[in-house]
């Protein structure tokens, strides 16, 4: 099945809601409305309702499935005041949340807190720090998870899929941190229909060279076993053991994923961009991503580049993510 078919056929029927801060751009404003359209989410857009009116008839756009939420003029905003200074404990006067809460990003973090949205999706005109910093301040990481982290789907065709984690976020994770990433993939991994078989990527595989990168990668491999030890993960492993089955044969030959892995844990942030880039231009893969990982509810972060088939597709990613237990 397609992947978007999937996703799409996980979130019919729940009724999540996603909120959208840039709500005058005209990507957002064309994605919102298909997604309304087709019933699969309830869009809010952000911004002075006039103006995003304004945007709408310009772009030829019907709002009339649409929410639109000004954040400087809202119901909740003395509740949602009180519960950013709560959040906050001590690091926000009153009188710097009133200023905060006016922000398009901290006031849609602020509902995806306050269980008034399911979900944030920003990035179309903001830049990636304006849009997780607030989801860090005030949504924070789930338990267990010290940072969140990420991941891309990598797809070429209907039928071929991986995850690749962390390309986005941790420019060099330590052993805790790499190992909580290889946990949170393999949750996302199950989400978009990857039967997760994690490999912890190196240069080296099982022994065959000795770095302090490469301990790095075994300590991170034992924590994984024992965050979740039923989870099928093996490492330290070179890529090709990793995916090439007669590789894995040589080099690996009792690894319970080496050969079939699924999803690959890059050892820092510069091998991971390298590595989802070489993928999809020379390999032809579709990059879906970066899909942030490890937060008590999910915030995306579009880039600037993007456009409405993105913000579509992203908003969809976001729905689902409610899913991930």
């Amino acid at each position: 099945m397609d992947l978007f078919e999937s996703l799409r056929k996980k979130i019919d029927g729940k009724h999540l809601r996603i909120v959208f801060p840039e709500g005058t751009d005209a990507r957002i404003i064309g994605a919102a409305v298909r997604l309304a359209s087709d019933g699969l989410i309830q869009p809010t857009l952000l911004g002075d309702p006039a103006a995003i009116t304004a945007a709408a008839t310009t772009a030829g756009f019907d709002l009339s499935r649409v929410t639109l939420r000004d954040p400087t003029n809202d119901p909740l905003h003395d509740d949602m005041v009180a519960a950013f200074v709560a959040r906050r404990k001590g690091k926000a006067t009153p009188e710097q949340a009133e200023q905060q809460v006016q922000d398009p990003n901290y006031f849609g973090t602020m509902l995806v807190y306050m269980d008034e949205a399911d979900g944030m999706v920003s990035g179309a005109v903001h830049s990636t720090a304006d849009t997780v910093r607030p989801a860090l301040q005030i949504i924070k990481t789930r338990p267990g998870v010290s940072r969140t982290s990420g991941a891309f789907i990598m797809q070429r065709g209907r039928d071929e899929r991986y995850l690749f984690a962390d390309n986005a976020i941790n420019i060099d994770p330590d052993a805790q941190e790499l190992a909580e990433i290889a946990v949170e993939s393999a949750k996302t991994a199950a989400l978009f229909d990857i039967d997760p078989k994690v490999a912890m990527l190196s240069f080296s595989t099982k022994g065959s060279a000795k770095a302090p990168q490469v301990d790095k990668v075994v300590a991170a491999t034992a924590r994984a076993h024992e965050l979740a030890p039923e989870l099928a993960l093996d490492g330290e492993l070179q890529f090709d053991a990793a995916f090439v089955p007669t590789v894995a044969k040589l080099k690996a030959p009792a690894s319970p994923v080496a050969g079939n892995a699924t999803v690959f844990i890059f050892p820092d942030l510069q091998s991971g961009n390298i590595g989802y880039k070489i993928a999809q231009r020379f390999g032809n893969f579709e990059a879906i991503g970066p899909i942030l990982q490890g937060l008590n509810k999910p915030v995306s972060d579009l880039s600037r580049g993007a456009n409405e088939e993105d913000v579509y597709k992203l908003a969809i990613i976001t729905a689902a993510q409610n899913l991930i237990e």
